[in-house]
């Protein structure tokens, strides 16, 4: 399926709302509420069976979601702030919650994500972290965007997890 062009249009959903969708192993969806149809733009039909890296912005720097792989390889939940892309072009923010789904032995089997609305204060917070991890990325790759990532989060004095998780409780979503 041919990716959109990104537009400065955005989209928005209710608070009340979320988001939910299941992944395998590999990230390819299995399952989509009406939330994520609505939003995303795209058919039941068109989700299922796609790579959840559909609806990746190019504005998201790939360290974030390498981030995300790497706490979930370790059967660790995530929290992050993710910006989407719809099929229309026009974007969405969401806060991201991901967990993984085990089976009866304790093995991962896939992944469910519950996605709320962000506050705008939050968003205001992140969008320029965000641009500036990827400007070491085209600079210097991966490698250059994670050092970055790091020094932030040093200057910080907190893993990404306590920064995301600060960031959600002091603006919350009203």
């Amino acid at each position: 399926m041919k990716r959109p062009n990104p537009t400065s249009i955005e989209k928005t959903f209710r608070p009340d709302e979320i988001i939910v969708s299941k992944t395998d192993t590999k990230g390819i969806i299995t399952y989509g509420n009406e939330v994520f149809i609505s939003v995303s733009g795209y058919s039941e039909r068109e989700l299922i069976g796609t790579p959840h890296s559909l609806i990746r912005h190019p504005d998201m720097p790939r360290v974030i979601f390498k981030l995300l792989w790497d706490t979930l390889a370790e059967k660790k939940e995530v929290f992050a702030y993710v910006k989407n892309l719809a099929k229309d072009g026009s974007y969405y923010w969401v806060y991201a919650n991901v967990t993984p789904s085990f089976d009866l032995k304790g093995r991962v089997i896939g992944y469910h994500s519950m996605r709320r609305k962000p506050a705008p204060e939050a968003v205001k917070t992140i969008e320029p972290i965000y641009a500036l991890l990827l400007e070491a990325e085209r600079e210097g790759g991966m490698e250059a965007s994670s050092k970055r990532l790091e020094a932030m989060l040093h200057q910080e004095g907190k893993s990404y997890e306590e920064f995301v998780a600060r960031l959600h409780r002091r603006y919350p979503v009203t």
